[in-house]
């Protein structure tokens, strides 16, 4: 998969050292899958919960941050549209949120 917006996770985890070694193994496992539907994430994440046909939110170190990414399988593309805290994710609509 083609992860859209590496840096936003860079700088993640540059402000929240403890996501730093999880953000870099979430980012080696898509960078290196195949996936060809929602069931392929849910394979290599099995906690990860999808929330439609088109995003996924992902928890970061115990679920004290979360990972919302949007997939485009025909085209292998993986786009971060939030990283933050839980505390913060409670107050988007993780189904629109476009931070990044």
């Amino acid at each position: 998969m083609r992860v859209i917006k590496h840096s936003t996770l860079v700088a993640f985890w540059s402000a929240h050292a403890e996501t730093e070694q999880p953000l870099k193994t979430w980012y080696a496992m898509t960078k290196a899958a195949d996936w060809t539907c929602m069931n392929d994430v849910q394979q290599a994440f099995p906690k990860a919960k999808v929330l439609n046909g088109e995003r996924v939110r992902f928890e970061i170190c115990g679920g004290n941050y979360r990972l919302v990414v949007a997939f485009f399988f025909p085209a292998g593309m993986a786009w971060i549209k939030f990283v933050g805290t839980h505390e913060q994710y409670d107050r988007i609509d993780a189904l629109t949120v476009e931070d990044f």
